[in-house]
């Protein structure tokens, strides 16, 4: 047993610690009757002369309200992000989350008076990154044009038309941030 335990492969260092920190988060909210999610895992309007909003605006990446929430966003990230890890270094990796989770919990405060909860902004922008991997120098991967009107599409549509809990807006703001960073960093491939 333990022979095929090192045969497993542990090179997705930031994939896996964001993995396991949202489950812990999401346990512990469990445990709490969701009273977690509500005091550090939930970004919403509030002053930001609070200490706490400070946090919120990355916290809220790892908490979620429930399982199904948290497994269609963690298979997708587990799915996409060791491929992403492998491509861009695990620093580079880190820095995309926390600039995506700062700038959608910047404009969730600012904008919305609805809580933001959940890695779903995270998700969009490893959809649209990851469609820009194989991307030729000079040239926009017809994948990524495709990829971003589709679920950018799906989310303006979803936004203007349906009454639910899921936040569009993140959504949106991570495919942007998702099409901003793969243009930024193949252009300083270039230079």
């Amino acid at each position: 047993m333990l022979a095929k335990l090192k045969k497993i492969q542990y090179n997705s260092p930031v994939i896996l610690t964001f993995t396991g920190l949202a489950l812990i988060s999401y346990l512990l909210s469990y445990l709490t009757n969701g009273m977690l999610n509500k005091i550090i895992f939930s970004n919403y309007r509030t002053s930001f002369l609070d200490p706490m909003q400070y946090i919120r605006l990355f916290s809220y990446i790892l908490g979620h309200a429930n399982w199904d929430h948290f497994s269609g966003n963690f298979i997708i990230i587990l799915i996409i992000g060791p491929m992403l890890e492998e491509k861009y270094g695990s620093k580079v990796l880190v820095q995309l989350i926390l600039v995506t989770a700062l700038v959608t919990g910047l404009i969730n405060t600012i904008f919305s008076n609805d809580a933001l909860l959940g890695a779903s902004g995270i998700v969009y922008m490893f959809i649209i990154l990851s469609s820009f991997t194989n991307a030729q120098k000079g040239k926009i991967p017809l994948t990524l044009i495709i990829v971003f009107f589709v679920f950018i599409g799906r989310e303006i549509f979803a936004g203007a038309f349906s009454q639910d809990n899921i936040s569009q807006f993140a959504h949106i703001i991570g495919g942007i941030c998702g099409a901003l960073f793969a243009f930024k960093i193949e252009h300083k491939k270039q230079v």
